[in-house]
């Protein structure tokens, strides 16, 4: 059995070509079942993000599974394949693996280290396991991609350094607080950065957010979602001094935040620190402020500095969580060789061997009258049982072998009788 990838990424097609093959919540659950139709899947699941399509699937034969998926990927969304098969990559057996190690733990993302492609990963199991359609390979495979994931955020700094403007702002109002629990914030203007770092600030613990905009009704609208309080745009001047952080995101073409004003608050606050976030361009706030004692200002030059040190920081983690993959990517394909009747078989035997000549072993040192054609006799009728006792069982294996069902019956079987290479070892100090 070979797992099987066939997608495409940010790397390999334009978003057009993307959100034209992306499979949307309300079709995916269809699309899955029609993917576990073809006769060639034997386990299906699709992930669909807005950087990436992958259809991942189990299969016996490589060649006619991806001819089948770039099929169903042509005809679920109604497109000619000559518009779409440039733009496809496919990965096979340890390839694939490696390649869904990588991509959930983002070292395969647009921005490496992002934490959010593995809830997505998460969430496409779930959804092929919610229609039945993972077995033991999938299921296996997806758990060892989760683990693998975890292994690369605790064991590397992949995730660790802000790669978004509104998250280094965030980053920023840390270092200069220490902490932002107790922390006040205003929010002038309803940028989409500004929104972002807003949210942030609430998700570390700010106790309290003002909300202005120039048209108030937003700032209403806005103030519901963050449980915030607006305040009409003019009147903002007069809330600096009860704030700790203040984030301007406006479309203002002038300073609408001036350095005596900043002075004038400073004294009102008897000095204790103010930080500014300026993600707006044109900038809203006069950068003559940074003058000013304990006053903080970051523009978003400043912030996309931030954010390229810490990439450049996250790409060097990759070397790292890359030796991760390819251990874990070890152990799995160690555990799949296992999925073989053959190897199978022949362990089970050793088992039972094993076991057969030690209690013969014991009966034979109790009963050390017998002559030696007593003990032949019984050698050979303790091997005729073994035989008898095997039989039916590995008939069953082989007939099932080549089935869909027989990976779990191989799984099963070698779990109930311990069927694990290094057994042999194991049960001398077992016998010990």
């Amino acid at each position: 059995m070979e797992i099987v990838i066939v997608g495409l990424n940010h790397n390999t097609a334009p978003v057009e070509i993307r959100e034209r093959l992306s499979f949307p919540p309300a079709v995916i659950n269809d699309a899955i079942k029609r993917l576990c139709q073809l006769p060639a899947v034997r386990e299906g699941a699709i992930l669909s993000t807005c950087n990436r399509v992958e259809i991942i699937v189990s299969a016996r034969d490589v060649d006619h599974a991806v001819r089948q998926i770039k099929y169903f990927l042509s005809s679920f969304h109604n497109l000619p394949m000559e518009l779409i098969e440039e733009y496809l990559y496919t990965y096979a057996g340890q390839d694939a693996i490696r390649h869904i190690f990588r991509v959930a733990s983002s070292i395969d993302s647009m921005v490496i280290g992002e934490p959010q492609i593995l809830g997505q990963v998460k969430e496409a199991y779930a959804r092929a396991a919610e229609c039945r359609a993972t077995g033991l390979i999938l299921n296996r495979l997806f758990h060892k991609a989760f683990s693998v994931a975890k292994r690369v955020r605790t064991e590397t700094r992949i995730g660790s350094s802000a790669v978004s403007v509104s998250y280094a702002a965030v980053e920023m109002a840390k270092k200069i607080f220490g902490e932002l629990k107790g922390k006040r914030a205003m929010l002038i203007g309803a940028g989409e950065m500004g929104e972002l770092a807003a949210r942030h600030l609430l998700n570390n613990g700010i106790s309290g957010l003002f909300i202005a905009n120039r048209t108030f009704e937003k700032a209403v609208e806005m103030a519901k979602d963050f449980h915030a309080e607006p305040i009409m745009f003019r009147e903002f001047p007069h809330y600096l001094k009860d704030v700790d952080i203040v984030i301007a995101s406006t479309g203002a073409t002038d300073y609408i935040v001036k350095e005596d004003m900043v002075s004038e608050v400073i004294r009102e606050r008897k000095n204790r620190p103010i930080f500014f976030i300026d993600i707006a361009v044109p900038r809203n706030i006069d950068p003559e402020i940074n003058n000013i004692d304990n006053v903080y200002l970051f523009d978003i030059d400043d912030l996309k500095a931030v954010v390229e040190a810490n990439l450049k920081e996250r790409e060097r983690e990759v070397q790292y969580a890359e030796r991760i993959v390819l251990e874990e990517l070890e152990n799995f394909q160690r555990w799949l060789k296992t999925l073989n009747v053959v190897p199978t078989i022949k362990l089970l035997r050793e088992r039972f061997e094993e076991i057969r000549k030690r209690e013969l072993e014991k009966a034979l040192s109790i009963l050390d009258h017998l002559s030696e054609g007593d003990r032949v006799v019984l050698e050979a009728m303790t091997s005729a049982i073994i035989n008898k006792v095997l039989h039916r069982p590995l008939t069953i294996l082989k007939k099932k072998g080549d089935s869909i069902e027989g990976d779990m019956y191989i799984e099963a079987l070698r779990e109930l009788f311990d069927l694990r290479e290094e057994a042999p070892e194991e049960r001398k100090e077992e016998k010990a």
